[in-house]
């Protein structure tokens, strides 16, 4: 995803209505979001569907990181070693 252009990414709810076919393929072709306006205020954001993918998948993993520190520090979980040496009992019949 691209970084946003305040002339170009920032539209109004209207203008958006008005030219919908036109700003999804920007948005789906450019890899940049567009900020939609209503009242002169920031509502909505659209971005390309595999980008929303790929900011989903790494807020998964960034929490699932953030839980692995938790246990850690909770003295919860295996010493490296230990984890390997069952993985390979595990994996070897």
């Amino acid at each position: 995803m691209s970084h946003i252009q305040l002339d170009q990414d920032i539209r109004s709810l209207s203008d958006f209505r008005a030219n919908a076919a036109s700003f999804i393929e920007r948005v789906k072709s450019e890899r940049r979001p567009l900020i939609l306006t209503q009242h002169g205020k920031s509502s909505a954001v659209l971005i390309d569907v595999e980008d929303y993918q790929k900011m989903l998948d790494k807020i998964q993993l960034l929490e699932e990181l953030s839980t692995a520190r938790k246990e850690l520090n909770n003295g919860e979980g295996v010493e490296q070693e230990e984890f390997f040496s069952k993985l390979r009992s595990d994996f070897s019949s």
